[in-house]
Order: C-alpha cells, then structure tokens, then sequence
C-alpha cells in the first residue's frame, strides 16, 4: 500500500514561479555591471535553484569573497528592485496550491532564494497563508543538502514517509534523497527531463495541470 503524503514541498522558482528569464537576466545584468566574463543562458540556468553564494561560485569560481558579495548585491538590486516587475505563477498553478490547502495538505517551500526574496513573493501574491512552513537559502544549507527539508519536517511534525518533494532541478531531488523523502521532478522548469529521472522521482511530468492530476490521485488514500 503506497504512503499517502501529509505534507508536500515545493522548489518555487521554475516549478510555482516562472522567473527563470528574470533569474537569468539579474545574474547577467550583475556580471556586466563588474566586467565579469560573460555566460551563456545554459551556464547561468544551470545554477537556478541553488543558494546564491553556491551559484556565485560555480559561475565565477576564481574571484575573491569581494567581487562575490558586489556580484550578489548587484544581482539583488536587478532582481528585487530595478524594473519592478512581478514574477508570474505558472498557470494553475496557484489554483492548485489553493486546492491542496482545502483538502487538509500541509505545504511547504524549500527555496534556494533568499528569506527577503521569498517573503517578496508571497506578498506580492497574498499567498503565504498557503504554506505552513518554509526555509530559504540564507537560513540553513543549500540544496542539495537536507537541512531545509529536515527542518521544515521537525517544525511541521511529520516523518520523512509522509512527506513529498516536487521540484524541477536535480538539486531539489538529490535535497529529497538526501532526507529520505521521496520526490517529483517537473521538466517545465530549469533542467530536462532525462537529468530528473536520473534521481528516480516517483514521477516526472511536464506542466501543471499533470502534476495537479497526478497529486490528485497520489494523495487519494
């Protein structure tokens, strides 16, 4: 008999949030603005979903701590303040969260943006009262490692058998592994398909109305 979840975890950017070409644009925009060499779209969404001291790292491996914290600094004005536009939900699926929450579902976020950047989010959508708990980037470890899973299962009370991560990079399903949470890669978001399955999601599906209808029958007792 399969372990039907009672708390279901969500990656925001790429898999609620469609704010990959916003990511992107912000981390170019901050290399530009210190003459860094500059990356190509593929380099710069392979680090989406990472904590950004993690991404910043991987990008520009051979600078120094200074030019890392003025590349983040930059990539925060970009991102939260420069052209003020509001990053987009995919559609349905806010209406699927909505969903999950009138069924009972505890829901989380596990997100490698920053606590300013998440609380931004919510606001800006009035939907924090949908989730019951959340970890950023900047509070505990970056994917892949389990912290930020492992803390929200201790504040929520629930076991790692009773939990399901859905994420679209393999930082979030490796994070799943990692705390023994089983998982559900989406490959509308950052990486493909193939590289998903690699990490044996229980599924892998490729837009929001399939993951609503996948949830849907998952969830059933």
């Amino acid at each position: 008999m399969k372990q039907v979840p009672r708390l279901i975890v969500f990656d925001w950017d790429g898999t609620l949030m469609d704010s990959e070409a916003r990511i992107v644009g912000s981390m170019r925009a901050a290399g530009g603005d210190l003459g860094l060499a500059a990356l190509d779209d593929g380099t710069l969404r392979n680090v989406i979903g990472l904590g950004l001291r993690e991404a910043i790292e991987i990008l520009y491996p051979d600078v120094g701590a200074e030019t890392q914290r003025a590349f983040a600094d930059r990539y925060r004005h970009y991102f939260l303040a420069a052209d003020g536009a509001v990053s987009l939900f995919f559609d349905g699926a806010l209406e699927m969260l909505r969903g999950l929450h009138r069924q009972g579902m505890l829901l989380g976020v596990a997100t490698g943006k920053s606590r300013r950047g998440l609380n931004r989010a919510l606001a800006e959508h009035d939907c924090g009262e949908l989730f019951h708990a959340t970890r950023c980037a900047d509070e505990t470890f970056s994917k892949p490692h389990p912290q930020m899973l492992l803390e929200i299962m201790e504040v929520l009370g629930v076991a790692p058998a009773e939990t399901l991560m859905i994420g679209d990079t393999e930082y979030d399903l490796l994070m799943a592994q990692n705390a023994g949470v089983a998982s559900v890669g989406v490959s509308y978001g950052v990486h493909e398909r193939e590289r998903l399955l690699q990490h044996r999601p229980l599924a892998c599906v490729a837009d929001i109305p399939e993951l609503t209808a996948w949830l849907r029958r998952y969830s059933m007792p």
